[in-house]
């Protein structure tokens, strides 16, 4: 039997001799279990045992492959027989494999925290970059990207509608529901209810207006939207659409690339409203003087859905301050996209 499995006997001859200075004579070189057999050619008497994991090439990757029982040993063979000096070879790899390698173990560990390092710096950094710039704007520079974004999505909906009356009725009703700081859009086309932007803007869906007997509910749905924008900055949806690299630049220029919004038009049409806590959007209303009511039967016509806002409408059981807007306001904003 030999050391390696695919082997049952393995022999060649060499040259062998027993000194650096010794005089080489030809020798039968047999593989075995743990040692290398060398034996007279003549006689077949073993001449000598040489380990086989002691065992020491001396010219590593040319031939004939010279050998000695140690590093440091006179002793020498040379081997030319190929199958001979793979199975040496080979014997070698497998104790080297199973020999403890302390530091492996810490590059190992180390590599994958690297690896660990950069996967999540590569998943977190591009949002923490972003959240970071969009915390940095300045309300004038939100407003900015918001007109931009609000610029590429008329692409869709067809330009705001804009008539006199009804833009002079649409901010004193802004002023009563959201104050002065943001602005109010009535968008003719696509739009399915209500949207926001950077910058305060709210977007009104003009059947919204047109297709509503009182002011009410369309004030109530600006009033949820203005609710949903203080929960989630649009900002950060703006700039993850833009990219990484003009959010960069934005940060470092103070200005997107002027191509950096092309397509968030479709984006903003395909994204569902988010819900709105009814607590919240309660004080909203109590604080407006508007009634929750008729905005909760515009959303759900048999009040299923929306049982907690017509229960808890501040103004359920007393009757409003006043109009939230006066006939003739709601017949220019009904109006607004007149030609």
């Amino acid at each position: 039997m030999t050391a390696l499995k695919e082997y049952q006997r393995l022999e060649c001859t060499g040259l062998w001799r027993d000194a650096a200075d010794g005089q080489r004579r030809e020798v039968i070189v047999s593989f075995g279990d743990a040692t290398l057999v060398i034996s007279e050619t003549r006689s077949d008497r073993a001449i000598t045992h040489w380990s086989l994991p002691a065992t020491h090439r001396r010219n590593p990757g040319r031939r004939p492959a010279i050998y000695s029982p140690g590093p440091d040993a006179g002793e020498e063979l040379e081997i030319d027989d190929e199958a001979m000096i793979a199975a040496i070879s080979k014997v070698h790899r497998l104790i080297e494999a199973r020999r403890p390698h302390p530091g492996r173990l810490r590059g190992i560990l180390l590599g994958a925290l690297l690896v660990a390092v950069l996967a999540l710096g590569l998943v977190w950094m591009p949002q923490a970059l972003i959240r970071h710039t969009a915390e940095a704007l300045p309300f004038s520079k939100r407003q900015e990207i918001g007109r931009a974004a609000l610029a590429d999505l008329t692409r869709l909906t067809g330009p705001a509608c804009a008539s006199p009356e009804g833009r002079a009725a649409l901010q004193r009703l802004r002023n009563q529901l959201v104050g002065a700081s943001g602005d109010v859009i009535v968008l003719p086309e696509a739009l399915g209810r209500t949207a926001h932007l950077p910058g305060g803007l709210i977007l009104v869906a003009r059947p919204l207006i047109e297709a509503q007997d009182t002011p009410e509910p369309a004030a109530g749905a600006i009033l949820a939207e203005s609710q949903r924008l203080l929960a989630d900055d649009p900002m950060i949806e703006v700039l993850d659409h833009a990219g990484l690299r003009a959010t960069l630049a934005l940060l470092t220029t103070g200005d997107l690339p002027a191509s950096a919004l092309d397509g968030y038009g479709e984006r903003l049409l395909a994204r569902a409203p988010a819900p709105v806590a009814d607590q919240g959007l309660l004080k909203r209303f109590a604080a407006a003087g508007l009634p929750a009511t008729p905005y909760a039967y515009m959303l759900d016509p048999s009040g299923e859905s929306v049982l907690g806002l017509i229960e808890a409408d501040p103004f359920r059981k007393i009757v409003p301050p006043g109009p939230i807007l006066s006939d003739s306001d709601w017949v220019a904003l009904q109006g607004i996209c007149a030609n």
